[in-house]
């Protein structure tokens, strides 16, 4: 899907998502984290409450509550973006950059 304009740190977008374990691709939900190029570096969401992240709540505008998982980071093509489906607060994403640093200090 050709878009307009670059996506950014916080958007939600509904993307084609290759998993690792297999050679499947699904379209899933993931928030953008950066781009670069034509690279788009995102996080996945899972609407399994059991694993660990930072809580997305219906009222923010996901389809059910969901869980941002920044231990599943990916790389995808700007190409594998179909829509965006909302935006994050500015809160939430000042979150996932805290809880970002958290992991890559270690902590």
């Amino acid at each position: 899907m050709k878009r307009g304009r670059m996506p950014e740190l916080g958007e939600v977008i509904l993307a084609e998502v290759q998993f690792t374990d297999t050679f499947e691709v699904k379209t899933r939900p993931a928030v953008v984290l950066f781009k670069e190029y034509d690279n788009v570096v995102v996080a996945g969401v899972t609407s399994n409450l059991e694993m660990k992240g930072i809580p997305l709540l219906k009222k923010e505008g996901a389809i059910k509550d969901s869980v941002i998982k920044l231990n599943y980071i990916f790389t995808i093509s700007e190409k594998m973006i179909q829509k965006t489906l909302f935006y994050l607060s500015v809160e939430k994403k000042k979150t996932i950059i805290a809880e970002l640093i958290k992991k890559l200090e270690g902590k």
